[in-house]
């Protein structure tokens, strides 16, 4: 498989597909390039960071992209020059089949600079995670608006943020101020951390976030296609229950036009973030710390999936035990109804190391928990921000512990 390169306003791009409709160039650039690709446009990030060559020659994007060891080698010889690039994470991948692929490349690595930041709902995960984000964002957030139905839950939360600061460097902290409903997407990060119909303390629900997900979709959907509507070009992050399929449904009624056909004219997939994963992530660290038997999570485990059910923590991805690693699944799984059984609603820790957390460290553009979109499902893994786009993390996998992932990307696929 030969290399075919091309110039197309102004920039330089290699694809393994020879028959694209653009300018075809005679030979490879002296500097760096861009990676075409095509796949449906339904399905997968538009813009990616690479990182592995093997994710090129992909036909699909789904779960193997965090151990492409698993996709199958393009026989092609890739230059030392893309493989550089590669190696130093600044090659861009975009499916030139969306209708809108120049823009989803030219907002790729839009990721320095203070943010904006407008979050959706000030209840008891909203207001604790305005919290954290007050005092904890000053290096990385502008300002934050929130917005919520209630007026003067509204007015109460931007009197005692404007009440928090450290004396004498008054202007160290973000700003707080209430944001009209019709200017909820004139930011740079919007969150969504409203909701419908959180089953009350002693419920007989077991799975709390699944039985959410008929209250919160349309809701997410509202506003999925009111950031379409105002051609929103920041990050739309989904704090709320179900957050995978939430994030899902999200992007589909953000692309979906007024006569019910998928157009591609809302948000990209790689807009559109779930923080759920960071206090499962926690939890198991938590435990770890308490327990010697999972001691290794604390330096080599990981977590991923979604936030519930088909939730997978990996004991060590270099020492992987799959038994220790489903009993330490299961009590993180199941940490929440502990909380629950006192009597209490389980939201300060989700709110502080899902949300607030874990959306810090994405705007630092460091690594964090979160869902991403691979292929037809947001899945939670390991990731980061960088200025060629979004990168997951890329390990070698035990077959076990692979085995439990594709386990979970076939269930959430099957929800929506």
């Amino acid at each position: 498989m030969d290399l075919a390169y091309y110039r197309w306003n102004g920039r330089n791009y290699a694809s393994f597909d020879p028959a694209l409709p653009l300018e075809r160039a005679n030979h490879p650039p002296d500097t760096d390039v861009t990676w075409l690709f095509r796949r449906s446009p339904r399905s997968g990030r538009t813009a990616l960071c690479v990182s592995d060559a093997r994710q090129l020659s992909a036909e699909a994007e789904d779960i193997r992209f965090l151990d492409p060891s698993r996709i199958s080698e393009s026989e092609a010889h890739l230059p030392r020059s893309l493989l550089r690039q590669i190696d130093a994470r600044t090659l861009t991948a975009v499916n030139c089949a969306h209708p809108r692929w120049e823009t989803a490349l030219a907002r790729a690595g839009n990721v320095s600079g203070k943010k904006r930041v407008h979050l959706l709902a000030v209840g008891d995960v909203g207001s604790t995670l305005l919290m954290g984000l007050k005092l904890l964002g000053g290096d990385a957030i502008s300002s934050i608006g929130i917005c919520d139905l209630h007026p003067n839950t509204v007015a109460r939360w931007t009197a005692e943020m404007g009440q928090v600061s450290w004396p004498w460097a008054y202007d160290a902290l973000p700003e707080v101020e209430a944001v009209e409903p019709d200017r909820l997407f004139d930011c740079d990060v919007f969150i969504f951390a409203a909701t419908r119909g959180i089953p009350a303390v002693g419920s007989t629900v077991t799975d709390v976030r699944m039985a959410q997900l008929a209250a919160n979709r349309p809701l997410v959907e509202q506003y999925a296609r009111q950031a379409r509507a105002a051609q929103f070009a920041g990050r739309f992050i989904v704090l709320s229950d179900p957050v995978d399929p939430l994030c899902r449904a999200a992007f589909l009624a953000s692309n979906t036009a007024p006569g019910g056909e998928w157009d591609g004219q809302g948000l990209f997939a790689e807009q559109i973030r779930g923080f759920g994963l960071g206090v499962m992530n926690a939890r198991a660290a938590d435990l770890a710390r308490r327990d010697q038997r999972f001691s290794a999570f604390l330096s080599e485990g990981r977590s991923f999936g979604p936030h519930g059910e088909g939730l997978i923590i990996a004991n060590s991805v270099f020492h992987y035990d799959d038994a220790l690693s489903q009993e330490l699944t299961e009590l993180v799984k199941t940490s929440n109804l502990r909380i629950r059984d006192l009597g209490f609603k389980p939201y300060v820790a989700p709110a502080l190391s899902s949300g607030a957390m874990q959306l810090l460290l994405m705007l630092r553009e460091q690594w964090h928990c979160g869902s991403v979109c691979l292929g037809d499902v947001w899945f939670g893994c390991r990731s980061r921000l960088t200025a060629a786009g979004l990168e997951t993390e890329v390990l070698p996998l035990p077959d076990a512990l692979f085995d439990r992932l594709a386990q979970t990307q076939a269930a959430l696929s099957a929800i929506l």
